[in-house]
């Protein structure tokens, strides 16, 4: 059966930005691989950024680490959001290492006796997840029943490389990695780098980084960044859809709910079937699709499972024809970053975003 909308992702463009991403850090290498994989698929890329070399997996949610282990990821998984109350003995048995971020979570874990392996987050300035005020606590508490194997934080504005924030995390991180070393424990892996950073901070390296959105080819931030071109990294998700319907219609109908847009001329529209059910942002205004090398711009609001386009009064597109909703911007299509633009967002929701009913078709090839 053919389907209405596919995200095709491009395996050997994410094997290739691992390789690269991998050559400038010159540490081991975390592929982040939670949300689904940033919406790229989290059993396929998890295995093939094992094979592309990549060192450790990351997730967010415990689930999402025993699916990979279940799978026949053998390469270490590391997950990091798992409240007090999680299933902490499943996560040892299935050999995953977990995030411990306040005193609860520690004293549960080694309550087990297991010798759980544990990272260690703490927080140097993002104010979000790691130990802050319970930390001269933890430099009390007992380690004699967890392995900790590691100690690492998170930047809150390493896509700015000029901000001072990202020094003072920096010290911040080296100054409570000392005082732990100082009550006898030392993880082997201290990591603190995410995508940004790994590009364009390498004094934060340390044993380890953590690389997310630069995994599949897109960039931090195309403002203080680059695009991925420039950053040498290749997109792996193109985003296709078949046009459900084209039809003729005359300057001055108004289209879609709301009547929110009326044409200016006599032109052809083009019903794309997707909607926001499937991850179209529904306040995209700016973007559209790319057919016969010409980039078709949406007309009138989203629909849960369709959009607009105007595909021009001389058009020679038909009811079924495929069309780019993006791509890695080669051929002149609409990119990633485009549709984040176009939704006061950013690329990082463009792609998490695409639902479970767009079939993803993987391929060693797709551009």
């Amino acid at each position: 059966m053919e389907h209405r909308a596919e995200a095709r992702i491009d395996v050997a463009s994410i094997t290739a930005n691992i390789s690269t991403l991998k050559s400038i850090s010159g540490v081991d290498l975390l592929a982040v691989v939670k949300a689904d994989a940033y919406g790229h698929g989290l059993i396929e890329v998890g295995l093939a950024a094992e094979k592309a070399g990549a060192d450790w997996l990351g997730v967010a949610l415990l689930e999402e680490a025993i699916a990979l282990r279940t799978h026949g990821v053998r390469i270490p998984i590391l997950a990091w959001l798992l409240p007090p109350g999680s299933d902490f003995r499943a996560a040892h048995s299935h050999d995953i290492d977990v995030a411990v971020s306040c005193l609860a979570t520690l004293e549960e874990i080694s309550a087990l006796k297991v010798n759980a392996r544990i990272h260690i987050e703490v927080d140097t300035g993002m104010n979000r997840g790691g130990f802050l005020n319970e930390w001269p606590e933890l430099l009390k508490a007992d380690f004699s029943f967890v392995d900790v194997v590691g100690f690492f934080s998170h930047f809150a504005r390493a896509d700015e490389p000029e901000q001072s924030q990202n020094d003072h995390q920096l010290n911040r991180f080296n100054e409570m990695l000392a005082q732990l070393v100082s009550v006898g424990v030392n993880p082997p892996v201290k990591h603190l780098s995410n995508s940004a950073a790994t590009l364009k901070n390498h004094t934060a390296a340390f044993d380890l980084v953590r690389t997310g959105i630069a995994m599949y080819g897109l960039s931090p931030d195309v403002k203080n960044l680059g695009d991925s071109a420039s950053l040498g990294l290749l997109p792996a998700m193109q985003l296709r859809a078949k046009l459900h319907l084209v039809k003729h219609v005359l300057a001055g109908s108004p289209v879609g709910y709301g009547a929110s847009a009326i044409t200016a001329f006599d032109t052809q529209l083009g019903v794309v079937a997707m909607g926001y059910a499937d991850g179209i942002p529904r306040v995209a205004q700016g973007a559209g699709v790319f057919f016969d090398n010409k980039r078709a711009p949406i007309i009138g609001r989203v629909s849960m499972d369709q959009f607009v386009v105007d595909l021009g009064p001389d058009s020679t597109a038909k009811s079924g024809d495929w069309v780019v909703i993006f791509g890695d911007g080669r051929h002149g299509e609409y990119t990633a970053d485009d549709w984040g633009a176009s939704s006061a967002s950013i690329n990082y929701e463009i792609v998490t975003r695409i639902g479970p009913r767009v079939s993803r078709i993987y391929a060693p090839h797709v551009y």
